[in-house]
Formats: structure tokens, sequence, C-alpha cells
């Protein structure tokens, strides 16, 4: 006899010219000023996405979800804006994860929302149902500051408007929202949406913290700064000039920070964080002040940073602070906290004699370049210099956990671009939809929207697929792939350690023959032809790849 399926296990059908949960989500996404989409369509989320047809957004489809998770991260970077992904149920929603570690570790604001099966089968009852999971959003909870399921059509604007709040208060972050089947393809009673406000949560210092810091900074004779990631996403850049130039103090900034400080002033240490003669200079500090960052791994180059002073550590996220070192915690937004404290501090009288910090600066600079001089790195110099050279100087930059990023991390001057790398979290594949979501990010606000994004051949094997992507809107992204026929930093790292590396070399496709089959331009250079080359990609329309096939080495490691 021939079973039949009870009504519980029929998907639900939508009903057609009535508005539905689907709409709900779109409407206040729109109402809360979101103006692209990133994400895959998906069994569970067809309301969603048969919604969107009937909105202003902008969708676009990446091939592999934790791709659209990068993009909408790069949204997010390069506008300053809150990313918008969907995600479909089950393998959909697990294979972003990766992406939203990225985000959650750099502190980027996102939307998720992901569909979910119908409400019938929640509770870990297992019916058997497609992409069923026992507590989905568990899987994100290591991934996202909340997350949320919603059970009725009515609760949706609340929610993701409380999401929205909740992204964009420090520590941003990225949300989960999850919304089963039948809550999006149901009709609803619920009125069109019309409008919705997310204001971030106010997170400044507290006032005693504030006068113990200013008066440890006015006691200080040799004060240094740290400028992180979070000094970025507090827009401090401003405060953070005032602050230095009136205690007179250098500053370093971490690869999360590049930018936050003009790279050529006098007292600009730049991004050298993994060299010993600028931890030298940050131990020697009788106050270091520490912003946005954890001290962590890279800019402790390695844990061997061992402070002789006291340290003033200000971060939004209380799990960081003095999470590495003893400090004075200031649980605030990193915006916010430098305005009191610039607001506090009267300039001291500039340091000159046996002390002096602009002296300082320069001559520890020198001692870096000449231990570069030292090695042989005359072909990765000059290959990093004539990047720079080509790229305008207000060009977003997307870089990939590859060699020419690391050496990113140090020498890159963002100039009036902004310098975008996966250093949070540390996976591979970051880079090319990175950009993809920042030239979108850049189109939608009418700015001059082409990106560069830059990648080992590693890496790029992650994102290949989404020059598909790429071809399809059109967009303006060049893609620098530097071939060195496997993952290059690895084999570094196991020839140091071991004397030989093993399961670092890949086999990998011809790239220009493969990104010309997803009909993308595509040329391959001699290193000392880059700049030219990129140049010309630069000036092009749409997306188009260059690659370099070389072996880059990194600069020798302080921390040994």
């Amino acid at each position: 006899m021939q079973s039949v399926e009870s009504d519980a296990t029929v998907p639900p059908q939508p009903v057609s010219g009535q508005r539905n949960g689907g709409d709900l989500v779109i409407e206040t996404l729109t109402a809360l000023g979101a103006t692209t989409v990133f994400g895959i369509p998906g069994q569970h989320a067809l309301g969603l996405f048969d919604a969107l047809s009937r909105s202003s957004l902008q969708f676009v489809s990446s091939r592999v979800e934790n791709n659209s998770a990068f993009a909408a991260d790069g949204f997010s970077r390069a506008t300053g804006e809150v990313g918008v992904l969907f995600l479909s149920t089950g393998p959909g929603a697990l294979t972003s994860l990766a992406g939203l570690q990225e985000a959650y570790a750099t502190g980027v604001p996102m939307i998720v929302i992901a569909s979910q099966i119908p409400l019938e089968g929640l509770g870990a009852r297992r019916k058997g149902m497609l992409h069923q999971l026992d507590d989905q959003k568990a899987s994100a909870a290591n991934v996202t500051k909340s997350q949320r399921l919603i059970q009725h059509a009515s609760g949706i604007p609340s929610a993701i408007q409380d999401a929205w709040t909740e992204a964009v208060s420090s520590p941003q972050g990225p949300v989960w929202v999850e919304v089963p089947q039948n809550v999006l393809l149901d009709p609803v009673v619920v009125p069109r949406v019309e409008d919705a406000l997310a204001e971030p949560f106010d997170n400044p210092p507290r006032v005693e913290l504030v006068r113990e810091a200013v008066k440890w900074l006015s006691e200080a004779r040799r004060p240094v700064i740290v400028a992180g990631g979070g000094t970025r996403r507090g827009k401090a850049e401003k405060e953070l000039l005032s602050l230095a130039e009136k205690l007179d103090a250098p500053v370093l900034c971490t690869p999360g920070g590049n930018g936050a400080f003009p790279w050529n002033h006098e007292l600009s240490l730049q991004s050298w964080v993994e060299d010993r003669y600028v931890t030298e200079v940050l131990e020697d500090a009788d106050v270091l002040l520490v912003i946005g960052s954890s001290l962590g791994e890279v800019t402790s180059n390695y844990f061997t940073l061992e402070p002789r002073g006291r340290i003033i550590q200000i971060d939004a996220e209380p799990r960081v602070l003095e999470s590495n070192r003893p400090a004075l915690g200031i649980r605030a937004d990193a915006g916010q906290a430098l305005a009191a404290l610039d607001a506090a501090l009267q300039p001291v009288e500039r340091r000159t004699g046996n002390y002096d910090p602009r002296k300082l600066v320069a001559d520890t600079l020198a001692k870096v370049q000449a231990r570069l001089d030292a090695q042989d790195l005359g072909k990765e110099r000059r290959f990093m210099a004539d990047i720079r050279a080509a790229v305008p100087d207000d060009m977003q930059t997307f870089w990939d956990m590859t060699i020419a990023a690391y050496w990113g991390w140090s020498c890159w001057d963002s100039r009036d671009g902004q310098f975008h790398s996966a250093q949070g979290a540390g996976g591979l594949g970051y880079g090319f939809p990175g950009a993809i979501g920042g030239a979108v990010g850049l189109a939608s606000k009418g700015l001059p929207a082409r990106v560069l994004a830059v990648s080992g051949d590693g890496s790029a094997m992650y994102s290949i697929s989404e020059l598909a992507t790429a071809r399809q809107h059109n967009l303006p992204v060049t893609w620098l792939i530097v071939d060195d026929g496997g993952y290059g930093i690895l084999r570094e790292y196991m020839e140091g350690a071991f004397g030989k590396a093993t399961a670092t070399e890949l086999a990998r496709p011809d790239f220009v023959k493969l990104a010309e089959s997803f009909g993308v331009p595509a040329v391959r250079v001699e290193p000392q032809d880059v700049r030219q080359a990129l140049e010309e990609g630069f000036a092009a329309e749409g997306p188009n790849v260059v690659v370099v096939e070389t072996l880059l080495k990194l600069f020798a490691p302080t921390h040994l």
C-alpha cells in the first residue's frame, strides 16, 4: 500500500496575493535602512526570497554561503553600514559559520536571517525533515553576538529591530535571527512596516576611570599608544591624533588598526608589530595606552611583549580587558572613551633632550629598515612597493591570509583608503568575496567602487566560484592572485620548525584560463610587471584578474 504523508510533514504552501512573514522581514530591513542583501536561496527560505522580489533591496547571490558571509562583512567594512545575510536551513546555515567567525572576531555589524524548518519540527524531534538540525541557532552561538528564533509573524519587526540595535552597538558584531518556513509563508494581518529605528546603545567610559587614566597620562614621561581595530570601529581617528600630539606619544597601529593614525606622522611607528625594535619601545613605555586591542598574539609579537610600565586598556568588549596583561581596564566604545580623554587632557610640554619621542620613532623605523636590508628581501619589498604605487590613494583593499597580506599587515600605508584583512579569525578565502561586498557597498553609496583583492593560490581556491558572482553583477573588483604553488606561509613555518614541509604543495588550475572561462579578463605577469598590470586592471570595466607566479618570502621573525 502506498503511504501518504501526514499534513504535518507537507511543506506549507504560499497563499497567492497575500502578504506573509517574508514581507515583514523585507519591510523591516528596508525601514531600518538596508539596501543590499547577500546570500543563497533555499527551500525553507522561499517565502523570504519571494518577498525580496517585491522590494527595492538589491540581492547579490554568491556561490557558497561562507563567501556570502565574507561579502556581507566586506560590504559593512567598506561602507560602515550593517551587512545583511540571508541563509537557508541546515547545510547553508552551517557553511556560513567560518565567515561569521571573522565578522564576530573583528566586530563587523551584520544581520543574519536564517530560515528554519516548520515550527512543528523544532525541539530536536527527529521528523526527518530536510536540513533538520537539533538546534540550529546553537551552531551559531560561537560566532554571533546573540541568536533569536521567531515563532510568530507578529514578532518579526520588533525582533529584527532589536537585532539591528544590538549589531550596531559596541562591541559591534553579527546577530543571528531564525524564521521557520511556515512563519515566512503564512499570510499575516500585521500592517505593513512603515518605520523602524535602531540606535546603538550608549557605551561611555566611567567617570572615575577617565579621571584616573588622565592622571596616569598627565604624569607619564614615556607614554606610548597602541591603536587597535576598535579605534577604527569607534571612528576615533581624530581624537587619537589629538591625544598623541597632546601627550607627545608614539603610536603603533595593529593590523586591524591600520589607517587609524597617519602613516608618515612624526609620532607614527606605523604597523611594524612583528619587530623586536618596536616591541622594545612598547616595553619601555611608563604608560602604555591600548585602544581597541587585546594585545593578542600578533600585536604582542607572539606574546614576547613584557611591558615594564602601567597599562591603560580601552575596549568595548569586557572579555578583552586584561585578557593578556594587568591594566586599568576601561569598558567603553573607543570613540567615546578617546573623546572623554581628549577633552580632559591638557597638552604636555614637547619632549626633547634625553627622551625625544620623535627621534625615538625615527630611529626605531630606521632600525626596522636596517633589519630588512640585512635579509635577502629585495624582490618582496619591491613587489609590495609596486602594489602600493599602483593602488590609488583612496582605494580600499581586501587581503586574504597569504604572505603578501602578512607583509601588508606591517608595511601597508592605507593612505586615504582602507585596509581590510582576515586577521580577526584568520580563515582562508576572505579577500575576493570581501572585495565583492566592498565594491557592491561603495557602488550603492554612489562612490568609486573599484577595489583590490589580494590572495594566494591556496586561499584563492576557497572563493574561486565567486568569479561567477563578480561576472554576473559586473563588479569592479581587481583580483591579484600570487601563485606560489601551495600554502606558502605554512610551508615557511614547517620548514623553519622541522626542516621540511608536509602537505603544503598544491595542484592548482591555470588561473588565467579559469578566469576567462567565467568571462573575466585575466593576465599572467612577472613580479616586476605587477604595477602596470594592476594599473591596467584598475582602468578597466568590471572584474579582472592578475596572476603572478612567484615565491615570496616573509621577513625573519623576531619572536623566536
